[in-house]
């Protein structure tokens, strides 16, 4: 896919998130493997109202080269592809579920493998980092560990960090993670019947 066709992508999966209440203003971010860089949506924009024309331009260092100012949470987009090398796109939401149960006191292991979808698309469990001001650079190594774990990380008291090899698996995989966390959060309170072991391992194979 070249890269006016990944810009388009990204404008029109930004628009589809943000229509659908996956996020809302100029919250969350997107960015995407092209020509050797990266594209990144802008700082303070809405994923409802991208420009494929308009969308930040970044060298393989991670140096902006052209177009407006990337979004602010450039160190965590870079950590995301360090830390899984085949993934080509990233997606960053503070959609509400997700972020309910980030700000929940343990928020750890909250979202249980309810459904075969959440195994196959984010994996059994989905690891959690602290709470660090968006922006900061000190958040990378705790996301870098999490993320070599799986391909969604929970940020606590802000929101979610999905990576894909493709941005349209990205963008499945934080909707799927959304929704899951939809049911565990609708299920706080009642026993719950998770996947066992052995239908979780006929679901990844291992």
């Amino acid at each position: 896919m070249g890269t006016n066709d990944i810009k388009e992508e990204i404008a029109s999966l930004g628009a589809s998130l943000f229509h659908r209440g996956f996020s809302v203003g100029s919250a969350g971010n997107i960015s995407a493997r092209a020509d050797g860089g990266f594209l990144m949506t802008p700082t303070n924009s809405s994923l409802g109202r991208l420009s494929p024309s308009s969308l930040a331009v970044l060298d393989s260092s991670w140096r902006h080269t052209e177009g407006p100012r990337p979004s602010k949470e450039v160190v965590m987009h870079r950590a995301m592809y360090d830390a899984r090398p085949s993934a080509r796109a990233v997606v960053h939401l503070h959609s509400t579920y997700v972020t309910a149960l980030s700000c929940l006191e343990s928020p750890d292991d909250t979202i249980p493998p309810l459904t075969p979808y959440f195994v196959m698309r984010i994996g059994q469990d989905v690891p959690t980092v602290p709470y660090y001001r968006p922006g900061s650079s000190e958040i990378y190594d705790e996301l870098l560990d999490a993320a070599r774990t799986g391909p969604a990380v929970i940020l606590r008291n802000h929101g979610s960090m999905v990576a894909g090899e493709s941005l349209e698996e990205a963008v499945n995989a934080a909707e799927e993670l959304e929704v899951s966390a939809q049911l565990a959060y609708l299920l706080l309170d009642k026993p719950k019947r998770p996947l066992t072991e052995q239908q979780v391992r006929e679901l990844t194979g291992r």
